[in-house]
């Protein structure tokens, strides 16, 4: 496997568990303070269901330019 390819299943790691955090975040969050914080888990819901339409994911934009020598990811293409 080449070291890009192990870069790219890294960033995709990393965008899993950025949006993994954000879920369970906002489900602690509104058990706890109420649940206008669900909010947050509903918007990444959203932008997950959409994102293979509209190839936008703002995870992905942010960890493109954090990792410019992988593969860009949902870059608007």
């Amino acid at each position: 496997m080449s070291n890009n390819t192990q870069k790219d299943i890294i960033k995709v790691r990393v965008h899993d568990g950025i949006v993994g955090l954000l879920n369970i975040s906002s489900i602690l969050l509104a058990s706890q303070f109420g649940l206008n914080w669900i909010y947050v888990a509903v918007a990444v819901a959203l932008l997950q269901i959409l994102s293979p339409f509209t190839k936008f994911c703002p995870v992905y934009t942010i960890l493109n330019k954090l990792m410019p020598d992988t593969t860009p990811i949902q870059n608007g293409k």
